[in-house]
């Protein structure tokens, strides 16, 4: 690979779940070497999660998995074996940084707490991205995507005033945000590294992760002493301001209108000049008081329209408004396929299957589709022979000892 930003780094990644593919694929896709454990004795959630190609179920064939994993190796250890953990040992032995989702305690369980890795190479980064963090009260709770949203306090944002909390739609909330911040993280602590020649261990929290997007809320309950309340699609400063029933089945469309320029434009663009004037509706107060029929009024329009169209005329009036895209919109959608953020590229097992690239577009260090998500220890005879120099003998001894499963 050429032109990379990390084209020298070295990843060794106990991983579980999302909140691992997503943080490392970050260093991956710009040159990482980036080496994940795991063990089909007890295959990561990922792997075993629908959808899988064709509906034929397999640890290679999830997509759940293999839309996040390229460009990374999969080397399949047995940690309960004693040629296992030597083998492990090893791979933080010739690694930059460590990462690590699992709750706290299962590493120092294995031998390979901070301290320990130290010893095995002294200026190691161990990055911990634990549910809570390595300390407190919390630290050995289950740190599903779910749960850690809801104790984040989220659900108590989403919903309507007449019904209870709503979960985040996709469970796995924080293993999107917490990725952010352990790249940043991670990029400090080697800068730190390679200006001192000293590693460190980042203990970064999932749960924390989240609250940086509940700010107002929790600054209102500080201050003011206030709960947050569920208002739906509505907010106080537009109206119209909600998801609207467009033509066609299950299509729908999103408007919000912040100001009375807007409200006229609206109108015309609805053929209904004469609401501009309407006193229901002629300005952001009377628009919220009536906002029931209001929004009875502009579905009135949308229902006869495809969303494509509705978005397209608002936003050519300056209205903001976008198409509520489902998953076939999405793989198609011309937008991300002009900044080429799918890749396509053939899988061991599955054939053709197209990865997630890189949301991000650097204009001298693109990030580059190099390889496909790896089937269950696909990089075994690489990693034992070419990463730790092994000869084909000691791997054939790892193999027959059975610490390569």
């Amino acid at each position: 690979m050429k032109n990379v930003v990390f084209k020298d780094l070295k990843i060794a990644a106990f991983n579980w779940a999302m909140v691992g593919p997503l943080t490392l694929k970050l260093f991956a896709d710009y040159g990482a070497t980036v080496v994940r454990v795991e063990t089909s004795l007890r295959p990561c959630v990922t792997r075993t999660s629908a959808p899988f190609k064709d509906n034929v179920a397999g640890i290679n064939r999830s997509g759940y998995f293999n839309h996040f994993s390229a460009n990374m190796m999969s080397l399949s250890l047995n940690m309960n074996s004693a040629a296992g953990m030597q083998v492990a040992k090893e791979l933080i032995g010739w690694a930059d940084v460590v990462m690590e989702n699992f709750t706290p305690g299962v590493m120092d369980k294995w031998g390979l707490g901070y301290e320990a890795l130290t010893k095995i190479k002294p200026d190691i980064i161990l990055l911990r991205q634990n549910g809570f963090g390595i300390e407190g009260p919390y630290k050995n709770l289950a740190a599903f995507g779910m749960i850690l949203a809801a104790i984040a306090g989220i659900p108590q944002y989403i919903g309507w005033p007449d019904r209870g909390p709503l979960p985040v739609g996709v469970g796995a909330y924080t293993d999107c945000i917490s990725p952010r911040f352990a790249a940043a993280a991670l990029i400090a602590a080697l800068d730190y590294r390679d200006r001192t020649g000293r590693g460190q261990l980042v203990d970064l929290a999932q749960f924390e992760t989240a609250l940086y997007f509940l700010t107002p809320g929790l600054l209102d309950a500080a201050v003011n002493g206030r709960e947050p309340v569920r208002t739906g699609n509505a907010v106080s400063f537009a109206a119209p301001h909600n998801v609207y029933s467009c033509k066609g089945k299950e299509r729908w469309c999103t408007i919000a209108v912040s100001t009375d320029a807007q409200w006229n434009v609206l109108c015309q663009a609805m053929g209904k000049p004469e609401l501009a004037t309407d006193l229901r509706f002629d300005t952001l107060p009377h628009r919220k008081q009536n906002e029931a029929a209001l929004d009875a009024m502009v579905e009135s329009w949308t229902i006869e329209n495809a969303p494509e169209d509705v978005m397209v005329a608002l936003q050519a009036a300056g209205i903001p408004a976008g198409i509520v895209e489902n998953s076939a919109d999405l793989f198609e959608d011309p937008q991300l396929r002009s900044r080429g953020l799918f890749w396509p590229m053939e899988h061991g097992e599955i054939g053709m299957f197209t990865h997630l690239g890189s949301s991000m577009v650097l204009s001298k260090t693109p990030a580059q589709a190099s390889t496909p998500s790896p089937c269950m220890g696909e990089h075994n005879e690489y990693v034992i022979t070419r990463i730790l120099g092994k000869s084909d003998e000691e791997f054939v001894e790892l193999l027959a000892a059975g610490a390569l499963e």
